[in-house]
């Protein structure tokens, strides 16, 4: 099926999201993270993510994106991130992301619910069955941040050929701490990360 919208590389997106980091034990990874078999041969350990983001604007319409991100590979000679599971809310999305990048992309309904306190309730599911929902407050101060302080920040990702495409991402914005709280996160679905 073809998308409403051909998008080629590179976009400029904006948005608010959630960045949760975790030290991710390399035997949960090797058995729960859906890592490909490219990914398992590179992986080398360190801090991983999950990424819970509301994409106000991008090339191809705003969307809302759920990421899974193991940990540290060495692929293609580089040290670099790579993503093993990941869901958007948009075809669009989903299409053009796995022909410019090989970002494994796949379809998913989200709901995400802003509560009187500032706090949030994101929900993910497929076919009217929900799989993740996740509690999160921000707070503190909100800080200028740019994706230069990084000693990383790319990501590489194998496509259907056997090439390994390495993207750079660039951010800028600003950043705050979190608390989250995991309500439940399927396995089967998404790596049954903790709070």
């Amino acid at each position: 099926m073809q998308p409403s919208r051909i998008a080629p590389a590179p976009w400029f997106l904006t948005g608010n999201g959630f960045v949760l980091l975790y030290h991710i034990p390399a035997a949960f990874n090797h058995q729960f993270s859906f890592m490909a078999d490219y990914q398992k041969a590179g992986y080398k350990g360190g801090i991983g993510a999950v990424m819970l983001v509301d994409y106000k604007s991008s090339d191809v319409g705003p969307y809302y994106e759920l990421l899974f991100i193991p940990g540290l590979f060495y692929l293609g000679g580089k040290l670099t991130f790579s993503i093993s599971k990941i869901y958007v809310s948009s075809y669009d999305s989903l299409w053009n992301a796995r022909e410019n990048w090989a970002i494994p992309k796949e379809l998913a309904q989200f709901k995400v619910i802003t509560l009187p306190d500032g706090s949030h309730r994101f929900q993910a599911g497929q076919q009217d069955h929900q799989f993740l929902e996740v509690a999160l407050k921000p707070k503190g101060w909100q800080i200028p941040f740019t994706s230069k302080l990084l000693p990383l920040s790319s990501i590489t990702q194998q496509n259907h050929l056997g090439d390994l495409l390495l993207t750079p991402i660039t951010l800028k914005g600003q950043v705050r701490f979190c608390s989250s709280e995991v309500k439940f996160s399927e396995p089967d679905f998404f790596p049954r990360f903790i709070n």
